[in-house]
């Protein structure tokens, strides 16, 4: 089977699949109004589809799947999902050649502790949890939720079952927490976490997203390297969203700067989406969707599902137009698209 590549040669083995578009956070960045969400049993995937789409997928060259939302524990049973999904990490299949390598999961923590042996019994990989601020008050600020508990909480057990690397998102926005930017670090060496920092981005359904409102990843990074100098980790980040660098003086933990809005990384992009009610997109910023759930559901054979998939993932974009002036904002959200 041949791999997934679109017009620009780019092969394609990351699949973020998104489970649902509620989220129990009302985070200023993603969902603050609380759109209402999508009609439950006649739009969303079932398993059984997510099962089935992603085991095409993986034949078709995916490598990894990554479960997101908004907030996918809402979604009951995860856990079995993962169960099936954990069973393409065989290669035991008369159908596919290729298996998948790598199933991770993102959430804000609220609900995982007490499911986090569960997940990584049924075959969860690795853990993503969101942490935009340290400090109680400035956390309810940011999320309309007073849980900062909860996701330390989360960080422990997420440790405790072995979900590692432990990666922690923090998405760093001028007059909301870029002043928490070293205690980030400091976190990060104290609890030997993998600290994730995002440049805000337009997909906020509130559209209050400013330029100005951007800290830099370059801004970051010197922020956090005059306190702790730092090291990097690859002089090339590949088809990662992330430069990893390491604390030069050998601390634990690592710390990884997103910057797809000062420093877009779309050249190397191997990443497609999926999201909760069965749309393909070929990039967060998409302004057209492709309906892979009515494909499906109307009974077409594993042959035209295929079909479907290669045409689409031919019309991945080159890049984001976020620096351009013609940019407009998608219509759907960040919490309706998964991460």
């Amino acid at each position: 089977m041949l791999l997934l590549r679109d017009a620009h040669n780019r092969t394609i083995r990351d699949l973020r699949i998104s489970l649902t578009d509620r989220c129990n956070f009302r985070c200023f960045y993603c969902l603050p109004n609380g759109e209402p969400p999508l009609a439950r049993k006649d739009t969303i995937l079932t398993f059984e589809e997510i099962v089935r789409v992603s085991e095409i997928f993986v034949s078709l060259g995916i490598e990894k799947i990554r479960l997101t939302g908004g907030e996918p524990l809402i979604r009951r049973d995860v856990e079995k999902l993962v169960e099936k999904l954990a069973e393409l990490k065989s290669s035991q299949s008369k159908v596919r050649s290729s298996q998948l390598k790598d199933l991770a999961l993102t959430t804000n923590g609220y609900t995982f502790p007490k499911r986090a042996k569960a997940l990584k019994c049924a075959g969860l990989d690795r853990i993503t949890i969101s942490l935009d601020s340290l400090k109680p008050e400035n956390f309810k600020r940011i999320t309309g939720v007073d849980a900062l508990e909860n996701v330390l909480h989360a960080i422990e057990a997420a440790k405790k079952a072995g979900l590692t690397p432990v990666k922690i998102n923090a998405v760093i926005v001028r007059g909301w927490n870029e002043d928490e930017v070293v205690d980030f670090a400091c976190f990060a060496r104290e609890m030997d976490v993998s600290m994730r920092f995002i440049e805000f981005m337009p997909l906020d359904s509130g559209h209050e997203w400013k330029r100005e409102m951007i800290v830099s990843g370059r801004e970051i990074f010197k922020q956090i390297d005059r306190i702790f100098p730092l090291k990097l980790t690859e002089k090339s980040r590949g088809a990662e969203t992330a430069w990893k660098y390491s604390f030069a003086d050998g601390a634990p933990g690592e710390i990884g700067i997103i910057a797809p809005v000062t420093e877009m990384f779309c050249g190397a992009c191997s990443r497609i989406r999926l999201t909760a009610d069965g749309q393909i997109r070929t990039c967060l910023f998409s302004t057209e969707e492709y309906n892979l759930r009515d494909v499906m559901r109307s009974g077409a054979t594993r042959a035209e599902i295929i079909e479907f998939i290669r045409t689409v993932v031919m019309k991945k974009e080159t890049r984001h137009q976020i620096n351009d002036v013609s940019f407009v904002q998608p219509a759907r959200t960040m919490s309706f698209i998964g991460g």
